[in-house]
């Protein structure tokens, strides 16, 4: 009887028990029932302008530059233009002390005078010549020396008028003109020196700033990609950054002018040259910059990096909010990075919603609740 009552009180317990987890159970679904879809924050994806370009260090240098250097000896008597001013082509930078090459020029003048007074004797001694050998009243001889000497008087006249170009020219060259225009350096000369052809310190440099050339590097081996894209566009566009710590741009845009064709051994790097416009003269000669050669331009869809998961068999994975706003995954095939971004070539289309944050909360056909995301916001991935 009391092995009954025992069997019988241990039933009726386990029976409690397990209606009791039945309870607990169904408690607990409820709760799950009741609970809200984690949010998360959503781009939506659409066409967007893309500009790929390659940033290069380079160079400021100057498209034009002469050394204003003497061509005759002398004294410079003169300074003609203002230090650090702008120049132009043909205008008279320096006097050099002329007296010489006026006297040498004054000579050479007499001596053509000179010959030109004896080609006119012995022009009239030929044509009297001329009657007396044909009455044989002079002999052939002297007649022939006659006309050698005539001959010898226009050679010395075409010698004497070259000695005038040549004074006229030294004459010419004591005055110092500007070869190209552009800004002018400082005087290295000044008044009273003596300056001579053959002396290793110029007069004055002048410098053209309005276009300079950015003078950039890039290794060999990418600058075949950027050899390609200039065959197909023809021209590439250059920018500038000339501050680095504000990262502005600078305000005129440029153009890819050629390649070096060889690859420098030592650095294995090749030099590419841009045009760029300069009306101001903001950029200097041996201006460091960070050069911009714009590779090409496309609409392209963009996913954000922080957006997307590497798997384990180096694929690109995101989670996609659909309409009935349940979570779905995708594979991406991604071509090039724009800036913080990628390039989706296939998995994801216009129009869709790409979970950015809260991802790692949720997994497929799961329910969530959506937002915008703004790329100023700081959440977890």
């Amino acid at each position: 009887m009391s092995r009954i009552f025992y069997v019988t009180a241990a039933l009726i317990t386990l029976l409690g028990v397990i209606g009791c987890s039945n309870e607990g159970e169904q408690a607990q679904q409820g709760a799950q029932q009741g609970m809200p879809a984690p949010s998360v924050s959503v781009v939506t994806l659409k066409q967007q302008p893309v500009v790929h370009e390659m940033v290069l260090p380079g160079r400021v240098s100057p498209s034009r530059q002469s050394q204003v250097r003497p061509q005759v000896d002398g004294v410079i008597t003169e300074r003609l233009f203002e230090e650090g001013a702008y120049v132009e082509k043909g205008q008279q930078l320096y006097q050099i002390d002329e007296a010489r090459y006026l006297a040498q020029l004054n000579s050479a003048k007499a001596d053509l005078k000179s010959v030109q007074a004896n080609l006119k004797t012995l022009e009239a001694k030929a044509r009297r010549y001329d009657d007396l050998v044909a009455q044989n009243a002079v002999s052939k001889q002297e007649y022939d020396d006659v006309i050698a000497q005539k001959e010898q008087a226009q050679a010395a006249i075409s010698v004497a008028e070259a000695a005038v170009d040549v004074a006229k020219v030294n004459m010419g060259y004591t005055k110092v003109y500007a070869p190209i225009g552009g800004r002018i350096s400082r005087s290295y000369v000044t008044e009273g020196t003596l300056v001579t052809t053959n002396q290793a310190q110029q007069l004055a440099t002048i410098t053209q700033l309005d276009p300079v050339y950015i003078d950039m590097q890039e290794s060999g081996a990418s600058i075949i990609t950027l050899r390609q894209s200039m065959r197909k566009q023809g021209s590439m566009d250059v920018e500038l950054t000339v501050d680095e710590v504000t990262g502005k741009r600078y305000e005129q845009k440029g153009s890819v002018k050629f390649s070096e064709v060889t690859v420098d051994e030592s650095t294995g790097s090749v030099t590419l040259r841009a045009e760029m416009p300069n009306p101001d003269g903001v950029l200097l000669p041996g201006l460091f910059v960070k050069g911009h050669v714009i590779t090409g331009r496309e609409n392209a869809l963009l996913v954000p990096q922080r957006a997307t998961t590497r798997q384990p068999d180096g694929s690109l994975s995101v989670y996609v909010v659909n309409q009935n706003n349940e979570v779905e995954g995708r594979t991406l095939e991604i071509g090039k990075i724009y800036r913080d971004q990628y390039v989706v070539l296939n998995g994801v289309n216009e129009g869709e919603k790409v979970i950015v944050t809260g991802y790692q909360k949720v997994k497929p056909g799961a329910k969530v609740n959506p937002s915008e995301w703004q790329p100023s916001s700081r959440g977890s991935r």
